[in-house]
């Protein structure tokens, strides 16, 4: 959208052909549906928490920043707010209202807006000095319900070939397939021979092999701190959320990491991961801590030894991890089991074994290699009139509305340096 908007801006007859029945699908899950479209960090700030190509979006993120994009809703009738660590949401909680400004710059820049409109191929011509983009084929995609088992079907209405100066290939990548993140512009790349980065599932939940884990499925732990380290080097340290699952960890924290762990997970790797249960206390503190919860419960028996130190869901696991026997009387705890306990609860570990797949992947890692992109326009360098934009590039960021800034930015530059 903020590709064809900054297209038509620059005066050029724009067409956006959107293959589902709706604009910003994927928008409106953003932010748990509340829509935390930017950031307000610093602009500089934005590389840092860029994992892969970070040098490469110099040009699209000073270009357009996320000052210029808060402008640019407030002109398009959007009003938002800020959050914690930053985040930019609507004033009204709505990640619809996001998709409802775009779609009033879509209509004042005056794009011609085609859904339910599916891009199947890039057609080439032969130019003088390099193959050049003529069109794009297409198929009106119509939606019918399957009455047998509920689902809707896509039916091929017959193609049809658009003619076209420039196009910009604004696909996104593969995560949440639902809302039309199905690789085509992977598939575009490679029929014209254009190099792509495989792609790893990315901000997405990790998977893990303790088999107490799953015992705290539910389970959320604020204020901690999460460390990963892959054999003797430190992958990841954050502070934050986390949320145990079934398969094993969420939250913003795992959700973070992650984006760490891709690939090595994908070539079989796996990772130390640790909880501080406790970050805001040192050892001796929490030594303390829990000499007071000894005199306090020394007639009772080590099953409720955690009561008060964890929520409930996590006591019978850390009770299990100390391999003290459950009907032991509290007040018998040596030093040295104190110590252990102590080890515990600042360092509660797993093993993280592998990622869940795109359907629950915020993001793609990987995608069109940087090498075959100008970073000044987002031109393809082996064609003329063809550029891409957003997600469909190997380029991804940390939660927190960076990849969405990055999404408009380098939709921005896309539309806005088309000759």
């Amino acid at each position: 959208m903020m590709a064809a908007i900054a297209a038509a801006e620059a005066g050029h007859r724009t067409v956006l052909a959107e293959q589902n029945e709706k604009l910003g699908k994927k928008l409106y899950i953003t932010g748990k549906g509340r829509g935390n479209f930017t950031n307000a960090a610093d602009i500089g700030d934005f590389f840092d928490k860029t994992v892969s190509n970070s040098k490469f979006l110099y040009s699209a993120l000073y270009g357009f920043s996320n000052q210029s994009l808060l402008t640019f809703f407030e002109e398009n009738g959007l009003k938002w707010k800020e959050e914690r660590g930053g985040r930019i949401f609507p004033e009204s909680d709505h990640a619809s209202d996001v998709t409802k400004a775009l779609t009033k710059a879509l209509q004042r820049a005056g794009v011609e807006v085609r859904l339910n409109t599916r891009v199947v191929r890039i057609v080439t011509e032969k130019g003088d000095s390099a193959d050049r983009i003529s069109g794009v084929r297409v198929v009106t995609e119509r939606r019918a319900k399957d009455k047998q088992y509920g689902v809707t079907q896509n039916a091929d209405a017959g193609g049809e070939f658009l003619a076209a100066d420039h196009i910009i290939v604004a696909t996104g990548g593969l995560s949440y397939p639902a809302t039309g993140s199905t690789g085509d512009g992977f598939r575009f790349a490679e029929a014209l021979d254009i190099e792509t980065k495989t792609a790893y599932p990315a901000l997405v939940p990790l998977e893990t092999a303790e088999d107490d884990i799953p015992q705290m499925q539910g389970l959320a732990l604020k204020n901690v701190t999460l460390t990963i380290s892959g054999g003797k080097k430190k992958v990841y340290d954050g502070f934050g959320e986390l949320l145990f699952t079934h398969f094993g960890v969420s939250g913003p924290l795992v959700l973070s990491a992650s984006s760490r762990l891709t690939k090595g997970l994908a070539e079989g790797k796996q990772y130390k991961a640790v909880i501080d249960l406790k970050p805001a206390l040192t050892e001796q503190m929490l030594d303390e801590r829990l000499q007071r919860q000894i005199a306090e419960y020394r007639k009772k028996d080590f099953s409720h030894f955690f009561e008060g130190l964890v929520p409930r869901k996590m006591q019978k696991v850390l009770a299990g991890r100390t391999q003290i026997e459950p009907e032991r009387k509290i007040g018998s705890l040596t030093k040295d089991e104190r110590r252990r306990i102590v080890s515990l609860l600042k360092g509660f570990s797993f093993t993280v074994t592998g990622t869940r797949g795109f359907s629950e992947a915020i993001i793609t890692q990987g995608g069109i290699a940087v090498r075959e992109i100008d970073p000044t326009t987002m031109y393809a360098k082996k064609y003329k009139g063809l550029s891409f934009a957003g997600e469909v590039i190997d380029v991804d960021a940390l939660t927190g509305g960076f990849n969405l800034q990055i999404a408009f930015s380098t939709g921005y530059l896309a539309g806005s340096s088309i000759a």
